[in-house]
């Protein structure tokens, strides 16, 4: 009725049976000194969606300044902030307008003509959908073709820049 087993054999089992053994002590562990949630849900990052020239960090930045931001959480349906505590929805719209003004980094141009901010509830994840529309934009640069600064015209555009440079 016995088995014979090597010795080698035995000790690799005996290793493997004390590494699983220590592996589900140390995840025990690591889950019950966690810290636990009782304020709610922990805002947990945003993404962005849907932009191609306003950079990431930027309308990032901007959605953090509605509150939306690390150190903020949701319980139930008020966003409570360091500074003070507003309606979930009042912070998504409040969001939507700061992303609206996003602008183009070293100009003063603001290309997305809409957004759309929902924060999820269960996870903490807000998403943030980017339309940018440039045919929205008044972008004037130089009218004239002639080399003679003499004759060129002031621009009557609330921006003068040109996207050649």
């Amino acid at each position: 009725m016995f088995l014979k087993i090597r010795r080698d054999t035995l000790i690799i089992l005996l290793l493997a049976f004390i590494l699983i053994v220590c592996g589900r002590l140390i995840i025990y562990v690591a889950y019950a000194s966690s810290a636990e949630v009782a304020e709610g849900v922990p805002i947990a990052g945003i993404i962005v969606k849907g932009n191609d020239i306003v950079p990431i960090d930027s309308i990032r930045y901007n959605v953090q300044n509605s509150g939306l931001r690390e150190g903020s959480y949701i319980d139930g349906d008020i966003l409570k902030t360091s500074i003070r505590e507003l309606p979930v929805t009042e912070a998504e719209a409040n969001a939507e307008k700061f992303v609206r003004r996003s602008t183009i980094p070293g100009t003063k141009i603001a290309p997305i003509a809409g957004a759309d901010v929902s924060v999820n509830r269960d996870t903490g994840i807000v998403t943030v959908t980017v339309i940018e529309d440039f045919s929205t934009i008044n972008i004037t640069g130089n009218k004239t073709t002639s080399s003679d600064s003499s004759s060129l015209e002031k621009s009557t555009s609330v921006y003068n820049y040109s996207i050649a440079g």
